[in-house]
């Protein structure tokens, strides 16, 4: 028996903080996720704890969609749903910058990326969970198969994060 299958129940009353609210400082978000990447990544290797990570994204992602996004008519509904929500959740800024999906292609950007706008320049991209989640989206909006590639990040000296979505055919 598991003890954490994912259920919207585990994140608990949002009220019953009633003197610190919902809103926790991005620094304590990214203290929890690299702390829980640096032990996985030491344990079980880079490799497999970006697979760990993209599979939470997507998870992720398909929780998100189904509590946040869906029901959504049209791909431009979903896109301007999700621009809307990523927003208010304070996630990012959601801009897309080529949309040709009878081609199975979209390349977006995040602004302000709540996983590493901010952080120091390193030689990789470091939005793999942002991959997993994305990837999820689209496929809960399409009932097709994606997959989301950081083509650029805050971290390579982008300063935005860019995805190329492609369907996966």
């Amino acid at each position: 028996m598991r003890k954490y299958q994912f259920n919207w129940n585990l994140l608990g009353n949002m009220n019953d903080r009633p003197n610190l609210g919902t809103q926790v400082e991005l620094e304590t978000y990214r203290l929890m996720q690299f702390t829980l990447r640096d032990v996985l990544e030491r344990d079980y290797g880079t490799e497999n704890t970006d697979a760990i990570f993209f599979k939470a994204g997507k998870l992720a992602g398909t929780e998100f969609y189904q509590q946040y996004i869906y029901p959504v008519t049209s791909i431009d509904e979903f896109i301007s749903k999700t621009q809307s929500i990523l927003k208010e959740k304070r996630i990012g800024i959601l801009k897309i910058e080529e949309a040709l999906l009878e081609q199975g292609r979209v390349v977006l950007t995040i602004d302000e990326d709540i996983d590493c706008s901010g952080l120091s320049e390193l030689d990789y991209e470091t939005c793999i969970y942002d991959e997993g989640f994305i990837s999820a989206l689209f496929e809960s909006c399409t009932q097709k198969s994606w997959r989301a590639k950081e083509i650029d990040c805050w971290c390579t000296g982008a300063r935005t994060c860019r995805f190329l979505v492609t369907e996966v055919k």
